[in-house]
């Protein structure tokens, strides 16, 4: 090793430059720690849980993702209480642009546009009594079959409090004047699905929102179990508006038409990351920018996740085999990110 003579600069020389050093290593320091967010559906941990992967091997500390909704990472990531997460849904989440555009950014592309949303009904009930459209619910013996409640309403799964969707759905019962026929019921995701579930697998009518990718098309298949049912015009919130003509959708399995009128746009899954965080990390947001899942992959975590493999030990787990399935893939990532 080669070392330093200090001598020629002096007492105050040698000051100045040690102090310059320790600045540097706390820099160093504190920049080597990132602090990711996870949304709270558990659709969204695989890809949380392999980004977070991705910024280790780089050589970075990654603290254990916070769960947060949707307002309130908007308002963190804008803030640089937390630096990214990789559940961003746009158009669904444009809603939340004026809130985070002018301090963080849309970073990164986790899979394109084949995030569906939409209604579903249990297949033996839309056969029974003609339901081809989310409208059917307003006929009497149609919301009588999907009410389970006796307060005269058809029970629908929809979406909790803060999440993207449950905007979207409560513009949909205005749009639709369904606010006398229907019952959206809000509570946690996960529980009220897997009620839905217990309740189809018991002979009785089910009534849902969901999206793709996610476990409940693996445990209610389209076109076998249930049906994508339609809207009877595109009507969107005012942010999504330009996109009504995308919510006519083709080639969708188990939808009672082809194409289908699906009321919602296809979605963009996406990073989203604080500015200051991507310009202090220029290797990390390379890394958002070249990365990438298949759809068929979120899928199958989501799957195993729904069989029982859903702890955290399970979702690392998992991250390893796709890593290791995808190496030369994983191994490229890297590399063009060391790269920048």
């Amino acid at each position: 090793m080669r070392l330093l003579n200090l001598r020629p600069y002096g007492a105050a020389g040698m000051l100045a430059l040690v102090a310059v050093l320790v600045v540097g290593i706390a820099c160093t320091s504190e920049a080597t720690t990132v602090t990711p967010a996870r949304a709270t559906w558990t659709t969204g941990y695989f890809q949380a849980e392999l980004y977070g992967r991705a910024i280790e091997e780089l050589g970075y500390e990654v603290e254990a993702p916070t769960d947060l909704g949707n307002p309130f990472f908007y308002q963190s990531v804008a803030d640089g209480d937390v630096d990214f997460w990789a559940n961003g849904w746009f158009p669904l989440h444009n809603t939340y642009r004026d809130t985070f555009e002018e301090d963080a950014s849309i970073a990164g592309l986790v899979a394109a546009s084949g995030a569906l949303q939409g209604y579903l009904v249990d297949k033996a009930s839309a056969d029974e009594y003609g339901i081809t459209s989310i409208e059917d619910f307003k006929r009497d013996e149609v919301k009588e079959a999907f009410d389970s409640n006796g307060d005269g309403l058809a029970d629908m799964v929809a979406c909790p409090p803060g999440w993207g969707c449950e905007l979207v759905i409560e513009h949909h019962l205005d749009a639709y004047d369904l606010r006398d026929h229907v019952n959206s019921i809000k509570a946690g995701y996960e529980a009220s699905m897997a009620d839905a579930v217990a309740r189809y697998n018991a002979g009785e009518p089910i009534f849902f929102y969901t999206w793709t990718p996610n476990w409940t098309v693996n445990a209610l298949v389209p076109g076998e179990d249930v049906v994508w049912i339609e809207v009877p015009f595109p009507d969107l919130p005012e942010d999504q508006a330009d996109l009504e003509d995308a919510t006519v959708i083709e080639g969708i399995t188990g939808c009672v038409n082809d194409p289908c009128a699906m009321g919602w746009p296809g979605n963009d899954i996406n990073v989203v990351a604080n500015n200051q965080f991507l310009e202090d990390n220029p290797d990390i947001a390379r890394l958002f920018d070249v990365m990438s899942v298949p759809l068929a992959d979120i899928f199958a975590q989501n799957a195993l996740m729904a069989e029982g493999e859903n702890s955290a030990e399970d979702i690392a787990r998992h991250v390893d085999e796709w890593i290791a399935e995808n190496q030369a893939t994983y191994d490229s990532w890297i590399q063009q990110a060391e790269d920048a």
